[in-house]
């Protein structure tokens, strides 16, 4: 019973729902538990963490269970029991995820985001066959493309980095095309749509959006250089990375090394760990092309289809296993030491950042998924998340423009007194905002600096 008062506590979440009585959306929500995580329903509570109780008949019980079951296909059976909490029946009704998935009810397919209930897409209903099957789209044979299309150079260098990194070792004597059929990559005498994406003369022919679009922004609406990268997606990586080259800036620094050393506007291993999964973890059924957006203060990832199923923003910042949606480009991207299998790539781009003494990237499900990379995390719209009034505000970009600031020129910049203007730093300095430097006169502010 403790139990049930704890998770009543902690409110409705992505496995917790609360029902004051049992009704269509009990089953709806038994659904989007299966498609997820498994959760638990508990009929007599309001959403309010009320406990209200619910009247328990005889067959109450076996009835619910009949609804549940003959409601959903494939059927979920569900565990039920009552527990009395402050003399009042609450229903306790256990849903486990479902191995075979999608569950629908009534032709509609839910799974949980958060703490509601979502409809899912066809495009979704789709994925999630494919990956609860353990099957991947890009391990189906290609349609219309034949094998003679397959570049067999192209095979060859994969072939030859899989030996350099040690992660598949391919004999002299096995055949390009033999490769290919021993890693599924060739099906029913055709290649699948991964080896087509991976070693295709032009997969583009086929798949038009399995491109990467790269634009420099000067605004949103003014764009100062654009190109749309064709070819493999091997290929179109390193040419996306010499576009980021092109378009971002770089300073070199004097280390006592025989060579200076170059320090990018972002760290260019992070950047392209981003441009790897965005093309290795896409979804390539959607007709939209994966983006590479630099901006004056910021360089955007963007890839269509979201995160893989099983996956949630919180999982990335958390060990996590690598999730793939496409298995077989996955498996050659692992081969050539471009991916790892256990999900570390997140940690690569954070960690690369970090160092670099530049704000974690974002990542977002935002119309697909991206990741954020910023020159500066002191944005306007960050300075105002932590509670910062516009004197404050208007210190900080003062301090980003010219380094450094003292009590008397925040004074002169704001027209408080002494003291209020002691107060305003000292806040900055407490959100970690502002770091003090000196002593009397030479005293100042400057703007922290992540990690320390």
């Amino acid at each position: 019973m403790n139990d049930i008062r704890q998770l009543i506590k902690g409110g409705e979440s992505e496995k917790v729902e609360f029902k004051e009585r049992f009704d269509k959306e009990t089953i709806e929500t038994a659904v989007a538990f299966a498609n997820t995580k498994g959760g638990i329903i508990l009929i007599g509570v309001s959403d309010k963490s009320r406990i209200k109780g619910t009247q328990i008949g005889k067959d109450t019980l076996n009835d619910w269970a009949n609804q549940i079951s003959q409601s959903t296909e494939p059927r979920v059976i569900p565990e039920i029991e009552v527990s009395e909490i402050d003399d009042k029946s609450v229903v306790i009704i256990r849903i486990k995820e479902f191995p075979i998935k999608p569950v629908s009810v009534k032709g509609k397919y839910f799974r949980r985001v958060g703490n509601s209930n979502r409809i899912m897409p066809m495009q979704e209903i789709a994925q999630m066959h494919f990956h609860s099957a353990g099957m991947s789209w890009d391990k189906l044979a290609a349609r219309d493309v034949t094998i003679e299309e397959i570049d067999v150079e192209k095979v060859k260098r994969y072939i030859k980095k899989a030996n350099e990194t040690g992660r598949r070792k391919v004999g002299d004597d096995e055949k390009p095309l033999q490769v290919l059929e021993k890693l599924e990559l060739r099906k029913e005498g055709r290649p699948t749509w991964a080896a087509t994406l991976l070693f295709h003369e032009r997969p583009q022919r086929f798949l038009s959006q399995a491109v990467i679009h790269c634009g420099r922004f000067k605004e949103e609406t003014m764009v100062i250089d654009d190109r749309m990268i064709e070819g493999t997606i091997i290929e179109q990586v390193d040419e996306a990375m010499d576009f980021i080259r092109k378009n971002i800036n770089v300073r070199f620094v004097i280390t006592g090394k025989p060579e200076r050393e170059q320090i990018w506007d972002y760290p260019l291993e992070a950047l392209r760990e981003a441009v790897i999964n965005a093309v290795c973890h896409r979804d390539y059924t959607i007709p939209s092309n994966t983006e590479v957006r630099i901006y004056d203060d910021k360089l955007i990832v963007w890839s269509p289809g979201g995160l893989p199923f099983g996956i949630t923003i919180a999982d990335l910042y958390e060990p996590h296993s690598s999730v793939l949606r496409n298995k077989g480009i996955g498996g050659i991207f692992y081969d050539m030491g471009w991916i790892e299998q256990w999900g570390s790539g997140i940690d690569k781009m954070r960690k690369a950042c970090m160092k670099a003494g530049l704000p974690e990237p974002q990542f977002e499900e935002y119309q697909g998924f991206r990741v954020i990379f910023r020159k500066d995390i002191y944005t306007e719209e960050y300075l105002r998340d932590l509670g910062l009034n516009e004197r404050q505000m208007k210190a900080v970009m003062y301090v980003k423009e010219k380094g450094k600031i003292t009590n008397k020129e925040y004074r002169e910049i704001t027209g408080l007194s002494d003291e209020g203007a002691r107060i305003d730093l000292g806040e900055l300095t407490e959100k970690r905002v502002l770091q003090l430097r000196g002593k009397g006169r030479n005293a100042h502010y400057v703007l922290k600096k992540l990690g320390d």
